[in-house]
């Protein structure tokens, strides 16, 4: 693997892919498509679709994407995990014509992503090439058609983990909560706060709340567990502003 091409593809919408990425995909050799397991055969499908729209003619190989063992305390979790992500990587290209390999990494690889970190644990280590995606906060704040930051204000982006370990970040006006399974804003406080949410940002499934967080929390908790027994998978973000 000479050449890895991270090619972000936004957050569900085929439209989101830039038209670097498209050409991107059309010049890649081989494009690995991670099969995450059942219930969530809608996602290796989307990308699948993204590269027949695109033109590409590159080899399409697929490999079965690890789950974290939830035994191991988190950080060990994770970085088995990522190890294990690098070795599928490594296996699927055997015997693969020679050329860039590319992958289509939802939303950004820059943003709350581990892509290029599993990429590390590759040697040699390829050349990378980042093709940079729409966010699902950019997703988030155009499907409601609002501003990320308030006039010069800062806009503070964390984690489920981190709003429930540590609550409400002291002195921000803006949070933008990502990789949330639990709505950890049901811990806060709701005086004062107004909540934007969205899942499947982007797609035909799109579904959208806002509202004071008093009002409307309790609805995307409901809400959220249906849309995810529905679909069998959910991607969701949220942001936070206190007024």
């Amino acid at each position: 693997m000479d050449d890895l091409w991270l090619i972000g593809i936004g957050t569900g919408s085929p439209a989101h892919v830039t038209l670097e990425g498209l050409q991107a995909l059309r010049d890649a050799a081989v494009i690995l498509v991670p099969q995450k397991g059942e219930g969530k055969d809608t996602l290796a499908a989307l990308r699948y679709g993204i590269i027949e729209a695109s033109g590409a003619q590159a080899e399409v190989r697929s490999f079965d994407y690890p789950v974290r063992d939830p035994a191991l305390p988190y950080g060990q979790r994770v970085i088995k995990w990522h190890d294990e992500i690098a070795r599928r990587w490594i296996a699927a290209i055997q015997s693969a014509p020679p050329g860039p390999v590319a992958l289509l990494v939802w939303g950004d690889p820059a943003l709350y992503d581990s892509t290029l970190r599993i990429a590390e644990r590759i040697v040699p280590r390829p050349r990378l090439r980042v093709v940079p995606g729409i966010t699902a906060i950019q997703a988030l704040t155009a499907a409601h058609a609002i501003p990320l930051n308030t006039l010069n204000g800062p806009v503070k982006i964390t984690t489920g983990r981190q709003l429930r370990d540590h609550g409400w970040p002291e002195g921000e006006e803006t949070v933008v909560v990502m990789l949330d399974a639990e709505c950890s804003f049901q811990g806060l406080d709701p005086e004062g706060l107004q909540i934007w949410w969205g899942a499947y940002l982007g797609s035909e499934a799109q579904a959208l709340e806002a509202g004071s967080l008093a009002e409307v929390g309790g609805r995307i908790v409901e809400r959220r567990a249906k849309l995810r027994a529905r679909h069998g998978w959910i991607m969701d973000t949220y942001l936070l502003r206190r007024l």
